[in-house]
């Protein structure tokens, strides 16, 4: 097993300070604006961001943590229930713009659960996607609006977020593990 890191601290940092510039520009009235990161990772990455448009745009954005648990839809097919953590939205999101904040996009299917929260909260004005990292390998026709980094990755690799917030460290790598054979 191979360990690359793809991003320090530094990158991490000037990634979402080129995110924050691109969502200010694409939303010209940012005072509908609603940053929602995905636990566990997008919840600190959505706030680094709403921190960054406040220094940009003098205008401090309100950024909820959504929880897609019981969105998922492999529910049934795991073998251990799931972690319910809490969403806490703190305004309506009728008419926001809301973009949704994530580390990676993979097969897109998180996102589409995350979307299916979000609407039963509601009827959002919009739902932009912003991800640290986009690894590719979709089975959901979903694509980000804001992405960090374009990380093509083959499925037996890992791609592996760590924040200061969770982890004690910033950085991403990339973990190559043995590719199974079918029938191993």
């Amino acid at each position: 097993m191979s360990r690359k890191v793809i991003m320090t601290q530094d990158d991490i940092r000037r990634t979402l300070a080129r995110i924050a510039h691109e969502i200010i520009e694409r939303n010209k009235v940012i005072e509908h604006l609603l940053l929602v990161g995905m636990h566990t990772r997008g919840v600190p990455l959505a706030k680094r961001l709403a921190t960054d448009i406040e220094d940009f745009a003098k205008l401090k954005i309100p950024v909820g943590a959504l929880d897609i648990s019981l969105y998922r839809d492999d529910l049934s097919s795991l073998e251990l229930q799931p972690t319910v953590k809490s969403t806490d939205i703190p305004v309506s999101v009728d008419g926001k713009s809301i973009v949704l904040v994530d580390d990676v996009l993979y097969t897109g299917r998180s996102i589409r659960a995350a979307m299916d929260a979000l609407i039963d909260l509601g009827r959002p004005r919009s739902i932009q996607l912003a991800v640290l990292i986009d690894r590719g390998h979709r089975e959901l026709p979903i694509r980000a609006d804001y992405v960090g980094k374009n990380m093509p990755s083959s499925r037996h690799e890992e791609i592996q977020v760590k924040l200061q917030e969770s982890d004690g460290v910033d950085e991403v790598a990339i973990i190559s593990t043995p590719e199974v054979k079918e029938g191993q």
